[in-house]
């Protein structure tokens, strides 16, 4: 392996020109029927990072790519590095607003597009797209939404200037928010990605690496294992789109080592009929973030499917992870694990001290990867920040969470999603645990709604297992048989399947506004 590995600090792009000298045709980037080796994805690399010297694009500054993943996508996005140009990976599902909102929040000097994400943005208000115009857009699918991508680049055997880049240089602006509410640029420097790179030995990635991606390019799920295998020189799978047995098709053709998953994907995927049938061996480790991971799952994931089992609990701010290695410690799978090196993790109290040992507390922490801050919003960057008597500063992830005697956190709600009833804090997560014990029950929310009597009281939404048909009311009178009076669901609906975000996170608030609105309804 590259003595590149071996420093304190160094950049992704050197990694990937490194392997593309040292074994020019190893797969680097397969999506579909498209494969680039190292030697042709390190000159494309030069290409564009020549092309965005030429537009006048400087280092520090910023460019915006939104469209569906593909091999175009992960090319732009590399040598945007390669030129010291931090990238602003955006959803395409955000609305149109948003999408303008975040290119101007980023300062972007130009948007990679496709043609569907084009005419989503021209759908907007016409002063909002006319505030836009200024920004030049190529069309990395080499449709008419802009510049087509083959035209942009500079031509071949080109070579950019070379760049000096420090690991405080903004490496990405990943956005927090973007389908509702005001948008949150978090910046990561470059040496934010180079810790992620760093701890990868340590979880078996190597040049004979493939990993397979079903989460977008935009967001820090993926990210966070794209990076790592590339430095590492191996080969990453894209899949534009998942879907279970899909999936289980593509690792067992491919020969899949390692992957990333959101809880929903797991679950999906471990509940497909034919599973056990595919060959699964080749893999090393299995990774899976941004939502909560049900021991339940776990555990069902460690029997039945080859490798280690890595969850990762942090913040896309870079505030501290927690790492479980569930295969190692299979008695802890109700926790996210523990701190990992070089991380501080601590617990505060509503005044913001730290909660004494075996108290509840709000989950900050420090790393040494952590956001600059919100782009252009310092006071929300003061906001999600919280300061150490000796001045250490942390970052607070508004999550509730309790440490065991051997370190491992356990996670009990959102700070947000907890509901207080009555004088009572109660955690929807508790309520949710109680419901999953029932063999209808595939997916469950439980979230909190106005209530005149108490201030606030829980509701649940349940989707039914196929063929099951068990009444709301049943349920809902089994569940309050089995929990305190304090506890007890104030009501309780089926539905066809819970809203959630790209990687998978459930919208509470989108369930919480349809009850409202629904009793508005029935009210009225």
């Amino acid at each position: 392996m590259t003595d590149l590995l071996d420093t304190d600090f160094g950049l992704i792009a050197d990694l990937i020109h490194d392997h593309a000298a040292r074994a020019p045709e190893r797969r680097a980037l397969v999506c579909g029927d498209q494969t680039l080796n190292y030697r042709t994805l390190d000159a494309l690399m030069d290409r564009v990072a020549c092309a965005l010297q030429r537009d006048g694009v400087r280092p520090g500054e910023a460019v915006a790519i939104c469209a569906g993943t593909s091999v175009d996508y992960a090319v732009v996005f590399l040598g945007a590095l390669r030129a010291g140009v931090a990238v602003a990976p955006l959803a395409p599902g955000s609305s149109s607003s948003s999408l303008w909102r975040m290119v101007a929040d980023a300062g972007a000097r130009l948007l990679f597009v496709d043609a569907a994400v084009a005419a989503a943005m021209d759908a907007a208000a016409p002063n909002i797209v006319a505030a836009g115009a200024a920004v030049p857009r190529i069309a990395l699918d080499g449709s008419a939404a802009g510049r087509p991508l083959a035209d942009w680049l500079a031509p071949a055997g080109s070579v950019p200037e070379p760049v000096a880049i420090n690991p405080a240089h903004p490496f990405n602006i990943i956005y927090s928010s973007g389908t509702t509410g005001e948008p949150k640029g978090i910046v990561q420097g470059h040496g934010m990605r180079w810790s992620h790179v760093r701890r990868g030995a340590a979880f078996g990635y190597a040049p004979d690496s493939v990993t397979l991606l079903a989460t977008p390019l935009y967001s820090n799920t993926t990210l966070v294992t794209f990076f790592p295998t590339l430095a590492f020189g191996g080969s990453v799978v894209l899949m534009p789109k998942f879907d279970a047995l899909g999936y289980l098709e593509l690792a067992q053709a491919e020969r899949a080592t390692h992957t990333m998953l959101v809880p929903v994907q797991y679950q999906r995927i471990m509940a497909r009929p034919e599973f056990d049938r595919f060959d699964l061996s080749s893999y090393r480790f299995k990774f899976c973030t941004s939502a909560p991971f049900s021991k339940e799952l776990k555990a069902d994931v460690l029997a039945r499917w080859p490798g280690g089992l890595v969850e990762y609990y942090g913040m896309t701010e870079g505030g501290g992870t927690c790492i479980l290695q569930a295969h190692l410690h299979p008695d802890k799978l109700h926790t996210v694990g523990q701190p990992a090196a070089g991380h501080d993790i601590r617990l505060i109290d509503d005044a913001g001290t730290e909660a004494l040992p075996g108290e509840a507390g709000e989950v900050v922490g420090h790393s040494p990867g952590m956001m600059t801050g919100y782009h252009g919003q310092p006071e929300k960057t003061r906001a999600a920040e919280w300061f150490a008597p000796d001045g250490k500063r942390f970052i607070r992830t508004g999550d509730i969470g309790r440490f065991d005697a051997d370190g491992f956190l356990t996670l009990f709600d959102r700070k947000k999603d907890m509901i207080i009833s009555g004088g009572f804090n109660i955690y929807p997560s508790d309520l949710e645990a109680v419901l999953r014990e029932h063999p209808m029950v595939a997916d469950v929310a439980v979230v909190g709604v106005p209530s005149a009597a108490w201030g606030e009281t829980p509701v649940a939404f349940v989707v039914r297992r196929p063929a099951d048909d068990t009444a709301s009311d049943a349920l809902l009178q089994w569940f309050n048989a089995r929990v305190g009076k304090t506890q007890r669901l104030a009501g309780l609906r089926i539905a066809s399947e819970l809203p959630r975000s790209a990687i998978g996170k459930v919208l509470k608030r989108e369930l919480r506004e349809r009850w409202i609105a629904d009793a508005a309804g029935t009210s009225s």
